[in-house]
């Protein structure tokens, strides 16, 4: 465990009272700079997985202290836009949902594998030059629901054997739920953002130990973590909101 990653997540107190919107600025972007070390931690393997947990929770119990969820719109099909521009969620999902496997999912041990907890969403790029093969210009990827961006990473290089790429983490207050993109080529928001459904966070790539290998179509890997009551995060199956989103053109 690194003293940056845990020991400041532990003299952190939650914030009490509610108010519509962000409550402190500069505390908003300390719980980001912690939540991006935790990811960092897990992937270097320098925490425990119960440490992680524990670090997890307090984090997250404190981007919870400041949104007001009581103003929160109703949640019907207009609240999520499919997250990749001028693509339909048939004709792009993987597997139409069947990719979805979250049974022995844990976000805080590299060790286990095996689980992918999330929908793959592919586009048209057969020469894998990250553009479509349509229009021959990048494609956007676009936040799937409102909330605060919370963790990026930009850096990958070709020849990193890091898995996940270039990604983005978004916390949707709302829902109580954590949205993960990954595999990006370029990555255009930035921690303590607020982003609204449908607008573009990224554009598709193939950044990630696996994303990058030939056998790889060009894809977006989307996968949703929902808090339970102790903030601690399960996996959640999105495909019907998928498939009933708003699509952007």
């Amino acid at each position: 465990m690194t003293v940056k990653g845990i020991a400041g997540i532990l003299l952190i107190f939650c914030v009490s009272g509610w108010v519509s919107g962000i409550k402190s600025p500069e505390k908003t972007l300390e719980y980001c700079s912690i939540f991006r070390q935790i990811q960092i931690d897990i992937r270097d393997c320098v925490i425990t997985p119960d440490s992680a947990k524990i670090a997890f929770q307090a984090v997250m119990h404190n981007f919870r202290s400041v949104y007001n969820r009581d103003s929160c719109q109703a949640i019907d099909s207009s609240y999520f836009v499919f997250p990749v521009q001028y693509y339909s969620p048939r004709e792009s999902i993987g597997g139409r949902g069947k990719g979805y496997r979250p049974n022995g999912f844990d976000l805080f041990d590299m060790n286990v594998k095996g689980s992918h907890p999330a929908h793959d969403i592919f586009v048209r790029d057969r020469n894998q030059d990250n553009l479509d093969d349509r229009t021959w210009q990048p494609i956007d990827v676009l936040a799937f629901t409102p909330g605060i961006v919370v963790a990026t990473e930009n850096s990958w290089k070709y020849d990193s054997d890091l898995r996940g790429g270039n990604w983005i983490w978004i916390y949707d207050p709302c829902l109580d739920m954590l949205f993960f993109y990954a595999h990006n080529n370029l990555v255009i928001v930035q921690p303590g953002q607020w982003v609204k459904a449908g607008d573009k966070i990224a554009e598709m790539g193939r950044s990630g130990f696996n994303a990058f290998k030939k056998r790889s179509p060009t894809h977006l890997h989307l996968m949703t973590l929902k808090l339970n009551e102790d903030a601690s995060p399960e996996p959640y199956d999105t495909y019907d909101w998928m498939l009933n989103s708003r699509i952007k053109e």
